[in-house]
């Protein structure tokens, strides 16, 4: 199981670069690997200000659908398009690839629920 010391993380299991005010998120190894073969991926909240906490999108694996939670309040400004016709990108390349959104940070995320990759690994028992 991959946790990379540079990211930060959520409970809902989305990991967070933070660049500036932009932040880049994805889904993290262990939820990957928790949703087997991942075959779809929609969001279509790109342009859309949301605030922490707020559904971004879904993630389709082979046997359930599950929601994405924005992992701070901020505007989504992107959304990784390689996704579209590769959405096995987010198991094969989690943390590279297989990103899924760019957020433009409109408050401290210093004030968010991140979670470091410590405070991570204790979450997922690792």
């Amino acid at each position: 199981m991959t946790i990379l010391d540079n990211l930060f993380y959520t409970k809902e299991h989305e990991w967070v670069k933070i660049d500036g005010n932009i932040a880049t998120v994805g889904i993290t190894d262990f939820a990957q690997s928790e949703l087997g073969d991942i075959v779809f991926i929609e969001i279509e909240t790109v342009g859309k200000s949301l605030n922490e906490g707020d559904i971004f999108g879904t993630v389709e694996a082979v046997k359930t659908v599950s929601d994405l939670f924005m992992p701070i309040t901020g505007k989504v400004i992107e959304m990784n398009d390689l996704l579209n016709n590769k959405p096995e990108l987010v198991n094969t390349d989690t943390y590279n690839d297989g990103w899924m959104i760019k957020i433009e940070l409109t408050n401290d995320y210093a004030a968010s629920n991140l979670l470091d990759a410590e405070a991570y690994r204790k979450l997922i028992g690792i």
